[in-house]
């Protein structure tokens, strides 16, 4: 029987710790939370390689250090409101939980959604709703959020999402250019984003935030 607790022990000892993420909560939820019961059946054996992990239809769960380190930069509060765009399976939903007063999942998978809602409740997270949708819209009716986290790539930042986050609040997300990306940190003060370098990364992008191609004779 696979002995998931070390695995995940050993997951933040080898990748998350040595990416200089040692703060307590990110820590502590991270040694909490089973990654394998929120990856594809398939996939529990590998929850805790490295790597992404497939969730099909070109989505994936973020590599462990990526998603550490985007948690380091975005210093998540236990009194604040979090969306979390592209939860897929509900894994980072269920460690943001951990942290914040609450999560506003959105998956834009209706079976991915209803699925991820089941495991965190079956996990405990009940500070999180998920709610199936387009990413790109987010979820304005529960906002608007001090901090917005996007589960994968993005080429353009929509309005709409930028309009969610509260003033003073932040964004973190992976900005893919080709096959090269760098995760920013934007915050929000007196209505408008500045966004500053975090680290590099690389992440599929996420469906609604591609750059749209102009039409070309």
């Amino acid at each position: 029987m696979t002995d998931f607790a070390a695995r995940r022990l050993m997951m933040v000892d080898t990748q998350v710790r040595p990416s200089d993420v040692t703060k307590f909560p990110i820590i502590d939820a991270m040694l909490a939370v089973p990654r394998e019961a929120f990856v594809p059946g398939d996939f529990a054996a590998t929850a805790y390689v490295g790597e992404a992990v497939p969730l099909g239809e070109g989505r994936v769960v973020l590599e462990p250090r990526t998603f550490a380190k985007m948690l380091d930069a975005a210093d998540v509060q236990g009194d604040e409101l979090v969306l979390d765009l592209g939860c897929g399976l509900g894994y980072s939903s269920a460690v943001l939980a951990r942290m914040a007063e609450a999560v506003v999942a959105v998956e834009d998978n209706e079976d991915r959604a209803e699925e991820a809602q089941a495991t965190l409740t079956q996990n405990g997270a009940d500070n999180v709703i998920v709610q199936a949708g387009p990413l790109a819209e987010g979820a304005a009716e529960h906002g608007p959020y001090d901090a917005i986290f996007l589960q994968g790539g993005v080429e353009v930042m929509p309005e709409a999402i930028e309009a969610q986050l509260k003033d003073g609040g932040r964004i973190i997300a992976l900005f893919m250019d080709g096959a090269l990306g760098i995760v920013k940190i934007g915050y929000k003060i007196d209505g408008s984003i500045t966004w500053r370098f975090a680290f590099n990364a690389t992440a599929p992008v996420l469906p609604g935030f591609e750059q749209s191609t102009g039409f070309v004779l």
